[in-house]
């Protein structure tokens, strides 16, 4: 076997097969979900200690209105696959796209976990172990803003604009504060965020999260983001090589010093 690595490592056999890492879409965003999956493994010793914690993925407030959906969607759907206690939060007509929603409902049945939606923050914060407030645009507004967007039609994109950013305003209470945080389990849930994120009285004046959660947990959102470049490497070896762990096997202990350049 190690032969057969060897000579797959260093004829580059399969250098040409075609293969796509996927950064994010509309739907997914699987180097970030994954990032906070590993960093949650960290963080509690082990993926079998992720069983039975509770994360609240909700909306948050935010002075713009374009933000993806695709964090979310994909935190919904990997973290319910392990057992977790998945709780999604938004303000009503906030809704994400239906097919990773009924996902995760799936995949947390499988795993013994849980899914719920809701519509306040400080359920979804109830008890929890993990938070991740992130502003999203809803569903309907961002495909109405592909549409004038492909059509050019920038005076009714402006309006939409406008009109999303007054909905967003009614919703400003949808921010992660001091206040908010003691909802969760003794208090001392982890925060965490894809970065960046908006910071009230930092980054803008009404924001996701306040200046002193954030600053609370600005090492560990460090630390969350510290593993996409991994993330990302990975899954460009794991289409690269038929044998990705005899490969690094291979690369660990041959006698060959290691270049920067």
């Amino acid at each position: 076997m190690a032969e057969s690595v060897q000579e797959s490592f260093e004829a580059g056999v399969l250098a040409q097969r075609p293969s796509v890492v996927n950064l994010q879409c509309d739907l997914d965003h699987p180097t970030q979900a994954l990032a906070d999956l590993r960093h949650l493994i960290d963080y509690y010793g082990g993926v079998e200690n992720l069983r039975g914690k509770k994360i609240a993925m909700t909306w948050a407030y935010s002075p713009s209105y374009g933000k993806p959906l695709s964090v979310p969607q994909g935190i919904i759907g990997l973290m319910s696959r392990f057992g977790m206690d998945v709780s999604l939060a938004y303000p009503e007509g906030y809704d994400l796209v239906d097919e990773p929603v009924q996902a995760a409902r799936r995949f947390a049945a499988e795993s013994g976990g849980k899914f719920e939606v809701v519509h306040s923050m400080a359920e979804a914060f109830q008890g929890a172990d993990i938070v991740y407030p992130k502003s999203w645009a809803p569903m309907h507004v961002m495909q109405k803003r592909t549409e004038l967007l492909r059509g050019g039609r920038a005076a009714e994109l402006k309006e939409l604009e406008q009109a999303a950013l007054a909905e967003n305003a009614r919703h400003k209470d949808w921010e992660c504060t001091e206040e908010m945080m003691k909802h969760t389990r003794d208090g001392k849930a982890l925060y965490c965020h894809c970065l960046p994120a908006d910071i009230t009285d930092v980054s803008c004046k009404e924001g996701e999260v306040s200046a002193s959660v954030f600053e609370r947990y600005r090492l560990d959102t460090y630390r969350e983001a510290g593993h996409k470049p991994f993330v990302i490497a990975a899954m460009i070896l794991l289409t690269r090589f038929a044998d990705p762990a005899g490969t690094l096997r291979h690369l660990a202990t041959r006698d060959m010093p290691r270049r920067l350049a």
